[in-house]
């Protein structure tokens, strides 16, 4: 079955990502202003070259980070699936902007029991829902649902900063509430004409989609709100333009701060209403959590957050259902 009800309904099985990164030979620092300035510090140091290849110690601390988590994820009764590694040609066809089959959250992304492959606005990550497709052959084909890919982007200018107009739309600013879908937008990601076509794509459907403005070293609304069961969310209300949407406004909520926010602190996963999971740098907000009756595990993810994702980016649930 094929089916997401929401962010923090049971989670049944997941996708969960690998720990490959071609590093773009031309690092444009509008692009990397989410990352933390060490983080910005290492991908300018080792342009051009397999993140393993240039930090090897780190890459084995990477993979072993996604084993704990899987770890955890099996032993909630969680199936794990895991994409395919890169081939040598799809690493070739990256060229100079490097390649990515990192970040499971963003290439594809599943509303209800629609699979979407999304259209990423970073080139190095253009094409990395390849590795993902023997999946969808394997476990999504068969299913009763639907699966659909969003437009190619148009291809921009070399100079032009934008990366032209799209359309953009990654899964790590679409946010699942029952039929109420938020889209974030920053200018990093997901853009308008992103979140219209996913509305057109959604509304026969009988979902309402709503757009929220993130401010511009946001990169993702995952990496600002996180819904951790029905009237509870660990938030950061300055990485938003317009203040939390209205529709969550009376929800119960734990408080992060802006730096907080920007190493990933309200990117924990839910693997149900009854248990979350974070990092051990972020104890202070589990504890917070833990205090409303949610039992807390901690797995720590400093490689792959320093990488701009954590435990939500990390993922991509094909069912999670009450």
């Amino acid at each position: 079955m094929i089916f997401v009800e929401s962010e923090f309904a049971p989670l049944r099985t997941v996708v969960l990502a690998e720990s490959e990164f071609g590093m773009p030979k031309v690092q444009r620092e509008e692009d990397l202003k989410f990352l933390t300035p060490e983080a910005r510090a290492d991908l300018h140091t080792k342009t051009g070259m397999d993140y393993g290849d240039a930090y090897p110690q780190n890459q084995q601390a990477w993979i072993k980070e996604r084993e704990a988590f899987k770890d955890v994820l099996l032993k909630h009764g969680v199936e794990v699936l895991r994409p395919r590694r890169l081939t040598a040609a799809e690493k070739k066809a990256g060229g100079d902007n490097g390649y990515a089959n990192f970040f499971s959250r963003d290439p594809f992304f599943t509303v209800g029991n629609l699979v979407i492959e999304g259209s990423l606005r970073l080139l190095h990550r253009r094409m990395e829902v390849l590795p993902m497709r023997d999946i969808m052959l394997e476990r999504v084909y068969p299913e009763t649902c639907i699966y659909v890919a969003a437009p190619r982007p148009e291809v921009a200018a070399a100079d032009d900063a934008t990366h032209g107009p799209g359309p953009f739309i990654e899964g790590g600013d679409v946010l699942v509430l029952d039929k109420h879908i938020f889209v974030g937008s920053s200018g990093l990601a997901s853009n308008a004409l992103g979140a219209r076509w996913l509305e057109k794509m959604l509304q026969p459907y009988g979902y309402t989609l709503e757009i929220v403005r993130l401010q511009p070293d946001i990169l993702h609304l995952d990496c600002a709100l996180g819904l951790i069961k029905d009237g509870l969310m660990v938030v950061c209300e300055a990485a938003f333009k317009d203040g939390i949407p209205e529709k969550l406004r009376s929800w119960d909520r734990i408080d992060v701060t802006y730096t907080e926010t920007t190493n990933l602190a309200t990117n924990g996963l839910p693997l149900s209403p009854e248990v979350y999971v974070t990092d051990p740098v972020f104890r202070h907000i589990g504890d917070q959590i833990a205090r409303r009756g949610i039992t807390v595990e901690y797995v720590d993810f400093h490689i792959t957050r320093s990488l701009g994702g954590s435990f939500r980016c990390s993922t991509q649930p094909l069912l999670r259902k009450s």
